[in-house]
């Protein structure tokens, strides 16, 4: 499978691609058997209803998303509008907490590499653990915390380089991860693939639980985490949901 021959659906504004969680899979490891591109990794990147209410507001950010190799729909309202608005609707959600623990056990039978780079030292230590014992032949190059500046950061940067993981998992959050992508991604020369990943390493962790199943699929796995996160979740989801649900309405083909 390549790029190039994925077909792509308007949802909310934004150029998703046509694939189910399996396809992303296959398409990943797919392109971490290629050489690296001398213009360095490829971009993946996901949607959902912040990330496109963001993106509505902001052309920079807009820019930034739309640039990506490859978008994913981490979000079941978005396939369900597609199903509703689209003549060409989305498989299904393709969620990175899904994606994740897929590509890794798959990648132990093609020996792609993985670089886990994000979140707090202990999350991060914590997810690559996680991972460690899921898929125990998977080969991960090297882990690294996100808060890193300066000096620190260009030192990791050249480490990460060096060590030419194929996958690159950037859990920073948004749009911390977009901003790292277009400010360091050509000194990755030797990466095949970024991921962004946001909250990732949380779930993989441990440290966040995962709504139930019905409410993933019925698109209510915001609900679930507000209710866990309310502080820090309600006013991005009073202001984003509307946004957002406006954009799935219209922008939507």
């Amino acid at each position: 499978m390549t790029l190039e021959h994925i077909e792509k659906t308007l949802v909310g504004g934004a150029a998703v691609a046509r694939l189910d969680l399996m396809e992303t899979a296959r398409l990943m490891l797919d392109l971490a058997q290629a050489p690296a591109r001398p213009e360095g990794p490829l971009y993946f990147t996901s949607v959902n209803g912040e990330v496109l209410a963001r993106r509505f507001f902001d052309k920079g950010f807009a820019r930034l998303i739309d640039s990506a190799d490859s978008i994913a729909a981490d979000g079941q309202p978005l396939v369900t509008a597609s199903h509703l608005f689209s003549r060409n609707p989305l498989p299904e959600r393709v969620a990175t907490t899904d994606l994740y623990p897929l590509v890794a056990l798959m990648a132990q039978q093609t020996g792609a590499s993985f670089y886990l780079l994000g979140a707090s030292e202990e999350i991060n230590r914590a997810a690559f653990e996680a991972t460690r014992r899921a898929a125990p032949n998977l080969r991960i190059l090297g882990r690294s915390h996100g808060f890193l500046t300066g000096r620190r950061l260009e030192e990791k940067l050249d480490e990460i380089n060096a060590l030419a993981p194929d996958i690159l998992w950037l859990a920073m959050g948004v749009p911390l991860e977009q901003q790292f992508v277009r400010d360091h991604a050509h000194r990755l020369k030797n990466v095949k693939i970024i991921k962004t990943s946001g909250g990732l390493f949380d779930f993989v962790a441990g440290a966040k639980k995962r709504a139930p199943e019905w409410m993933q699929r019925g698109g209510f796995e915001w609900a679930f985490r507000l209710a866990l996160e309310p502080r820090r979740l309600a006013r991005r989801y009073l202001t984003t949901n509307p946004v957002a649900a406006f954009l799935l309405l219209t922008q939507t083909r």
